[in-house]
């Protein structure tokens, strides 16, 4: 059975306080944590270059210690936001060092801030700079929408005013959901790397997108009829599917549901549609780049235009990645449509 360790890292003494005055009622793991006075105030470059880089010796001790009391350590999973300065700054900065453990499993997940649901006007610049972190030093990235966040809060729970704590409820079911199988013993179990392995089908399409919403279930089924509703479901769409990729559907079923639930489903989709999350980034980022915008708060704190630069264009070459196959999956559906217009 997976046992969980976990190393918290706020950089502000206000949101170390917030969690320790936490009234969470569920059985945590083994926690270490480390408080520092000072934060990256909602920019990158702080994070990463400066207030980020004097506090990871401390943080990596951490994560050292927390890795050598594990039996067989799968991996490391980094929950971070992208859009202020610690979660995007730091938590990259944190990834590229994790990386000493070369042959360790990486995934994440990532926050991604929304045009329409903003804190700070300097998000685009942080999330574009971390997307550049994450396809170089992370196996595996889940991606989750801000907007999206509130959008259920909002609309399916008929929520007034979500707070942090609605978002960050809905963002820990998901991770539940997502870890379950790693956790608890079950049919299909599978692994970090498994995981990686059945969602990444190159490097650079590492990003995967989770969803969970709340639907009536039918109750219990034996895994012959699962595996018989996916193949029904693929064979229907087949035309969705990258023909490269025959295998695309994967089920793992675990015994035990989530607290306060008799039964869930999580769903985990690598697809061409999270492109659309990052083109919102990429259109905000290049609006305030392109007249310089905001720059001096970043350049101050030891970074160049070369950064912003080699950023924007991993972001658009991840975003021409994915539409390279929607495009020649569209190409396909067109010749199908034209052969059989001739056949009849």
């Amino acid at each position: 059975m997976n046992t969980p360790s976990t190393a918290l890292t706020p950089t502000t003494g206000t949101a170390a306080c917030s969690w320790s005055a936490s009234t969470c009622t569920t059985r945590r793991p083994a926690v270490a944590s480390t408080c520092p006075a000072l934060g990256a105030g909602n920019n990158w470059a702080r994070g990463h270059y400066t207030e980020g880089t004097g506090l990871m010796e401390s943080v990596m001790d951490v994560a050292r210690k927390e890795a050598e009391s594990c039996d067989c350590l799968q991996g490391f999973q980094l929950t971070h936001s992208l859009g202020g300065g610690t979660g995007s700054g730091m938590g990259t900065l944190l990834l590229s060092k994790i990386r000493e453990y070369p042959d360790r499993i990486i995934n994440t997940f990532s926050i991604l801030p929304s045009p329409r649901v903003s804190a700070t006007v300097v998000e685009p610049y942080n999330a574009t700079l971390s997307v550049h972190q994450l396809i170089e030093n992370a196996d595996e990235t889940f991606c989750i929408d801000n907007e999206a966040l509130y959008h259920i809060c909002s609309r399916t729970l008929k929520l007034p005013t979500p707070t942090c704590g609605d978002l960050n409820h809905l963002v820990s079911t998901t991770m539940s959901g997502v870890t379950m199988c790693l956790r608890f013993p079950g049919q299909l179990n599978a692994d970090l790397r498994k995981l990686a392995v059945n969602m990444v089908p190159f490097p650079a399409g590492a990003a995967s997108s989770t969803g969970l919403r709340s639907r009536r279930l039918m109750g219990r089924m034996p895994m012959r009829e699962v595996d018989e509703q996916m193949f029904n479901i693929q064979n229907k769409n087949s035309s969705y599917f990258a023909d490269w990729l025959p295998h695309n559907v994967k089920t793992a079923v675990c015994d035990i549901p989530p607290r306060g639930l008799k039964m869930s489903a999580t769903f985990i989709g690598n697809n061409t549609a999270i492109q659309e999350l990052f083109k919102h980034v990429s259109e905000q980022f290049t609006a305030m780049f392109q007249p310089k915008a905001f720059l001096h708060w970043y350049t101050g704190e030891g970074m160049d235009d070369m950064g912003y630069t080699e950023a924007e264009s991993n972001m658009n070459d991840l975003v021409s990645e994915y539409q390279q196959y929607q495009d020649a999956t569209a190409e396909e559906e067109e010749f199908e449509e034209c052969a059989e217009e001739e056949e009849a």
